[in-house]
């Protein structure tokens, strides 16, 4: 259940440098690559020859060449050539609105009429001077919605990330959850605690003592399709917590892109946006170290709760006040998913 007319980041640039890339994204088998002026181009995975997949060939002049005969499809999803064969009565495939924006490749699943770029969301991190962004990208065998739910609802820190970023008083803090139009938002703050190693590092990344009680905060954004922004951060307690001037704390933004595979798979960008020490690479890749550490603990658990719910399908789960954020996300995905529906019902 996923929705289609929305953006979705499908791929980072590396991963299309010279050569195609095969993916599945909302259940559709996608190819992406550059065409002849550089720029991207999704097309439907399938050769209207004999099925073959498209991203198994190889990129010439800008034009996906199809390494089981030879085949030549143009950017635009039209066969341009073919040894020794007349091509105007070959079937183009689909096209896929697709851009490069912010250091990603996103694309629109759904009604290609209906995509505007200017409604990929804002990043205001994203290539700033002032901020620094390392990140990763693991393929995780669960619904999305579990990794939306796993990331509204930080408590899980506590037990699944006890070495690094988990303690006992973020489950001791109650969170407090506001819906504001489609975008959903989980807080907790606590206060005069112990930062935890990962904070602690980071703290003294920026040459502040590590050691001294210190005032903390997530602040999860959900907005669709299945973003997830989160502010966290620490300050030196009684400098102001979240507010505190930015020498007195180390924040930063949690990047959670999930993009659906299947509906039982994903693609889960993920990644750190600070503002401090901009120009240390050393730092940059020590946090993506660190925090694909932490992601790891996240994927075993996530792809063991979803093999359950597949031994389990009919076991009722309870709802809990720390599970607000995750569900009144699920509510905005269905309230959105079925407005869809019912628009493309009408149309047809």
């Amino acid at each position: 259940m996923f929705l289609k007319d929305t953006w979705y980041v499908a791929c980072t640039p590396d991963e299309i440098e010279g050569k195609p890339l095969g993916r599945q994204i909302c259940g559709e088998r996608m190819v992406f690559f550059r065409d002849a002026s550089g720029s991207v181009a999704a097309l439907e995975d399938f050769c209207p020859h004999r099925g073959a997949p498209l991203s198994l060939g190889t990129v010439r002049n800008g034009q996906l060449v199809c390494g089981y005969h030879g085949l030549t499809m143009g950017a635009e999803g039209k066969c341009v050539s073919m040894p020794c064969q007349r091509v105007g009565g070959i079937p183009a495939v689909r096209r896929y609105p697709a851009v490069e924006r912010y250091g990603f490749i996103w694309v629109w699943p759904g009604d290609a009429d209906k995509a505007d770029p200017a409604a990929i969301p804002h990043l205001e991190w994203a290539g700033h001077p002032d901020w620094a962004y390392g990140g990763g990208l693991y393929h995780v065998k669960c619904d999305y919605r579990l990794m939306i739910d796993n990331l509204m609802d930080l408590t899980h820190e506590t037990y699944v990330h006890a070495t690094s970023i988990g303690q006992p008083e973020i489950e001791e803090a109650p969170p407090a959850t506001k819906v504001n139009g489609d975008t959903v938002t989980t807080s907790r703050f606590m206060h005069g605690i112990l930062p935890p190693p990962f904070w602690a590092a980071a703290l003294r990344a920026k040459g502040m003592a590590d050691n001294v009680p210190c005032d903390r905060w997530q602040i999860c954004h959900f907005t669709p399709p299945s973003h997830v922004m989160i502010e966290v951060g620490v300050a030196h307690a009684g400098k102001g917590g979240y507010d505190a001037d930015a020498s007195d704390k180390a924040s930063s933004i949690v990047v959670d892109f999930i993009t659906p595979e299947t509906e039982t798979s994903i693609w889960y960008f993920w990644g750190m946006a600070r503002s401090f020490a901009v120009h240390d690479a050393a730092l940059t890749d020590s946090l993506r170290t660190g925090q694909g550490k932490i992601f790891a603990e996240d994927l075993e658990m996530l792809e063991a709760q979803q093999r359950n719910l597949l031994a389990w399908p009919d076991r009722p789960l309870l709802k809990l006040n720390i599970d607000a954020g995750g569900v009144q996300s699920r509510r905005v995905l269905e309230r959105l998913i079925n407005e869809e529906r019912a628009a493309s019902a009408q149309a047809a």
